[in-house]
């Protein structure tokens, strides 16, 4: 059956050729090999590239696509790879996000034309552009505006189904924070923060000891080019199989806390500029370049701090509710509350799709942070005692209600927050770079020319 399908494919993509397909001469294989980075063709041909499980990527697509990350690494003054260097990366960047589409589908992650609509509408308020303003400039720039909108509709699916395969099993326990605030104390009085940059070498699951050679092998050669001289974004861009491979590596500033120990460690030793040794972790072998470092001030001994005490009642978009139907719901619970023709925590308990609804939607106290941000200006938003419109954020729709509000001293309580967020902030950074992996490696792929990969 899984022949048959490829087959199918297969003869749908030859088909999308047309005439001009059959007047050219095939290679061994049926396979005509991509057309190179830069270099295009009179001829309207397209072909199969790689088959990911039961699904296709073909050499247009892989084109547009490089085309696309060439116009975006140009613009932000990134070396560009060798043509061959540059097409492995994206091809193979296009593979996991694939099989990360396929897994998405399985599970009914959805995103309608509504929510892409709005999404796409803050793209725009963000860059202080409407959305005609940034669909003109996209198309001046040689990007088409129906790409840009399935690339975004794309993101929030793969957000989504990230939030609930890896971000929403993360646990932090009172022990990790307490170790945490442990370690911080016992740690110099002055702390930095580190800018770094990354490439890392993947190590399939299961690889067999030749295989983590050859990956080790491969690490080698890039620290041998690096020790030479070579530049440290290029060498990214052209070797590393981390998501951030095509910004040069660019991880950002850390604090030790936001870093895995091994890297902490080695990192500590450096100076700017200077770059780690060859390290190996469960899945990979790894190199980091310490770009820069700061001091960060002490904060200070005690703040004032507003805290909130809200509830809420949320209705989440599943493939059998639709975003319209979520909204809707919550506009008719609405006008009961203000009706005064039910009380807010029994509407929770029958109606919420949260684990507070058995607590009629309390959330307890909450500190600034400690919710997404559409859901956290809706509540600064709101007078105690009222109760919000429809609020819509990743996780679906709510109505909010703010029961209580107060400012006093949690200089204490912060600190075990802020250690909560960074040791949770570093666990889910992990955990994706696990889980991407092993949705790569459980993926059925079959590259249809040896030049690709």
């Amino acid at each position: 059956m899984h022949q048959l399908k490829i087959a199918a494919l297969l003869l749908c993509a030859i088909t999308a050729g047309g005439n001009a397909l059959a007047q050219n001469t095939k290679p061994a294989g049926g396979f005509t090999p991509p057309v190179p980075v830069g270099q295009t063709s009179n001829t309207p041909i397209d072909s199969i590239a790689v088959v990911v499980n039961e699904d296709v990527i073909t050499r247009r697509e892989l084109a547009e696509r490089i085309k696309t990350v060439v116009g975006r690494m140009k613009a932000q003054s990134v070396q560009l790879p060798g043509d061959a260097d540059l097409q492995r990366q994206i091809l193979e960047r296009m593979i996991v996000e694939r099989a990360q589409m396929q897994l998405a589908k399985e599970m009914g992650v959805r995103v309608d034309d509504n929510q892409l609509d709005r999404a796409i509408a803050r793209i725009a308020e963000q860059q202080k552009l409407t959305v005609q303003d940034m669909r003109n400039q996209m198309e001046k720039e040689g990007i088409t505006f129906a790409a840009f909108r399935e690339e975004i509709r794309e993101e929030i699916v793969m957000q989504r189904l990230r939030e609930h395969e890896v971000d929403s099993k993360v646990q932090v326990s009172d022990a990790e924070v307490d170790a945490h605030l442990a370690a911080e104390a016992a740690a110099a009085a002055e702390q930095f923060e580190m800018n770094i940059s990354q490439i890392m070498i993947r190590i399939p699951e299961n690889a067999s000891p030749e295989v983590i050679a050859q990956r080790k092998a491969r690490a080698d050669e890039v620290m041998r080019q690096l020790r030479t001289g070579a530049d440290f974004a290029k060498m990214a861009a052209t070797y590393s199989d981390a998501s951030d491979a095509l910004k040069g590596g660019e991880v950002g500033w850390r604090s030790a806390e936001r870093l895995p120990p091994l890297f902490a460690e080695a990192l500590e030793k450096l100076k700017p500029g200077q770059v780690t040794p060859v390290m190996k972790s469960v899945g990979a072998f790894h190199i980091i370049k310490l770009t820069d470092k700061r001091s960060v001030a002490e904060a200070q001994a005690a703040a004032a701090v507003t805290q909130n005490h809200v509830r809420h009642i949320l209705i989440k978009v599943t493939p059998t509710v639709s975003a319209a139907d979520a909204k809707r719901k919550l506009v008719e619970l609405k006008e009961r509350l203000d009706n005064k023709a039910a009380k807010f925590e029994d509407l929770a308990r029958l109606a919420s799709n949260d684990t507070s609804a058995s607590k009629g939607g309390d959330l307890g106290w909450l500190y600034p942070g400690d919710t997404l941000p559409e859901f956290e200006a809706a509540v600064n938003g709101l007078k105690i005692g009222e109760v919000s419109e429809p609020v819509e954020t990743s996780f679906g729709y709510h109505l909010i209600e703010v029961l209580e509000r107060k400012s006093e001293d949690l200089s204490k309580e912060k600190q075990r927050n802020a250690a909560r967020n960074a040791i949770r902030e570093r666990k889910t950074e992990e955990a994706a770079e696990d889980w991407q992996r092993q949705v790569r490696d459980r993926a059925y792929v079959e590259y249809r020319s040896d030049d690709l990969k």
